[in-house]
């Protein structure tokens, strides 16, 4: 579908599992040279079933573990890549983590883990490929994946609500900084899809049907569907694409409370007619 992007090396952060795991098999299907990052042992047979489909379809794989959240790590990920692959020139922040909480019951640790992995974490590895593609004087791209929460509030999950929010401005910040040397940076952000992580939560009947009301299109996402905007802002088709926000909500933060102005706004124009 992107022939641009065979060939390409492109890392993804957290690809053992949901979206980043979409997204390297999507990435594998366009011949793509895949680097699939991972924290948890738990994930190791579904990241070599990823690098059979990647490598059956033409791309090429390799799987890293790093935390994210720790500069040596990144460090190490941005490394191996090259020094397999010769070069990188795409970044994936993907990895993410999310735990509900009531705010005034939030202890500082639960807060600053997940501020660690989905922002900091995120700020180091676009820092470490801004940093990669200066040296190569390359126009590289950078993804993050965020979420309809860096404007939507959420509670109970204060924490993840306020690293989605940092990580837009984050984004848009760099992406103002680099954009002259040909470095786009974008976000993603998701609303509800389903993942392994949440299959069970959308299978309950009242707890989906809560989730639709929010979605003026009534559907729930798939992880493909994320994924095949981030092959989309990777290729060439979208290269005067810069510190932009794509939500992939079904139009989520659409207000979707408002759906009933529509009626609303039919019987009025009805009753006008008939005056």
């Amino acid at each position: 579908m992107f022939e641009d992007l065979a060939g390409k090396v492109v890392i993804i952060t957290g690809a053992g599992s949901g979206i980043g795991k979409a997204m390297a098999e999507q990435f594998g299907e366009e011949k793509a040279n895949v680097v699939l990052n991972y924290r948890s042992e738990r994930h190791m047979d579904a990241m070599e079933s990823s690098i059979k489909l990647i490598e059956n379809a033409g791309g090429k794989a390799i799987k890293v573990q790093a935390d994210i959240s720790k500069e040596n790590d990144i460090d190490h990920l941005i490394q191996t890549t090259v020094n397999h692959f010769g070069t990188l020139d795409i970044m994936i922040n993907n990895a993410g983590f999310e735990k509900a909480i009531p705010t005034h019951e939030m202890p500082l640790d639960e807060w600053q883990k997940v501020i660690d992995i989905n922002l900091t974490g995120a700020f180091l590895g676009a820092k470490a490929a801004v940093n990669q593609f200066l040296k190569e004087d390359k126009k590289g791209v950078i993804l993050n994946t965020s979420s309809v929460h860096d404007k939507i509030p959420w509670p109970n999950y204060v924490n993840y609500a306020a690293s989605k929010g940092g990580l837009k401005l984050m984004m848009e910040t760099m992406s103002m900084e680099y954009a002259q040397y040909g470095i786009r940076i974008n976000n993603i952000s998701p609303g509800a899809i389903v993942t392994e992580h949440t299959k069970e939560k959308f299978s309950d009947p009242t707890t989906r049907a809560e989730t639709l009301e929010m979605i003026p299109a009534k559907e729930i996402g798939e992880a493909e569907e994320v994924a095949n905007v981030a092959r989309f802002l990777a290729s060439d088709l979208a290269s005067y694409i810069h510190g932009t926000t794509i939500y992939v909500d079904g139009g989520m933060t659409n207000y979707p409370a408002f759906m009933g102005c529509l009626l609303y706004t039919s019987d009025a124009a009805d009753e006008e007619d008939s005056v």
